[in-house]
């Protein structure tokens, strides 16, 4: 039985535990809880060179979603279209480089996946605000599919969308809590995937955001 998102957190007081949602996809629960207060730092040093910002789709239709990168490649979207870039747009400069920290728990995460050889060169980081959602999507503009995707959820708890290869499959709802880690490749890594709107109380620490860094092998 699913339990009640909102009910508690006191699941991700325990050691972190390998939870399938697919054959080659797990949600790690609570796996970046020992490492929360130097990832806030992190991101606090990577917003003062790339802040937040809403990007738009081909379509013309501003995302809900907050956004920003680290990494040697950088996900970003407009009117042309999705595409991994090398310079923040708004800044003309390179983005802020992976933090050591992060590029250790992408890579412990995806191990205990049994991805052992994930060295991610972009992370995405998403921050959702009460009523920011994500619709369901496939994950195709890396330059091949054979590295994992390594998610982790830090702050208010969110309703992971994990559906199958086409997007009319009926997507399970995976509730993420502060800490959790999700990661999937293989045979699960074109799976569509999504964000219900966020909903529920304030985080203790975060308050009413959900951050989500997202970490990909996107280049050659």
């Amino acid at each position: 039985m699913t339990p009640d998102l909102f009910a508690t957190e006191a699941a991700n007081e325990a050691a972190a535990s390998r939870e399938a949602i697919g054959p080659q996809a797990f949600v790690l629960r609570g796996l970046a809880l020992p490492h929360v207060p130097p990832l806030l730092a992190a991101l606090d040093s990577i917003l003062a060179s790339a802040p937040w910002r809403h990007l738009v789709t081909p379509g013309g239709y501003t995302m809900s979603v907050a956004t920003t990168n680290c990494g040697s490649l950088g996900w970003t979207s407009d009117r042309h279209g999705y595409r991994y870039m090398r310079e923040d747009p708004d800044t003309g400069r390179r983005w802020p480089p992976l933090p050591g920290l992060l590029l250790q728990l992408a890579t412990d995460a995806a191990a205990q996946a049994g991805f052992t050889e994930f060295v991610p060169d972009a992370c995405l980081i998403n921050r959702y605000q009460p009523g920011a959602r994500l619709s369901l999507h496939q994950d195709k503009d890396e330059q091949d599919y054979a590295a994992p995707i390594v998610s982790v959820s830090l702050g208010m708890p969110a309703v992971f969308q994990f559906g199958g290869l086409a997007r009319a499959d009926k997507p399970a709802r995976v509730p993420l809590w502060h800490g959790d880690v999700v990661v999937w490749g293989g045979v699960d890594r074109l799976r569509f995937h999504g964000v219900l709107p966020l909903k529920g109380a304030p985080h203790a620490v975060l308050g009413a955001q959900r951050i989500n860094l997202t970490l990909r092998k996107a280049g050659d």
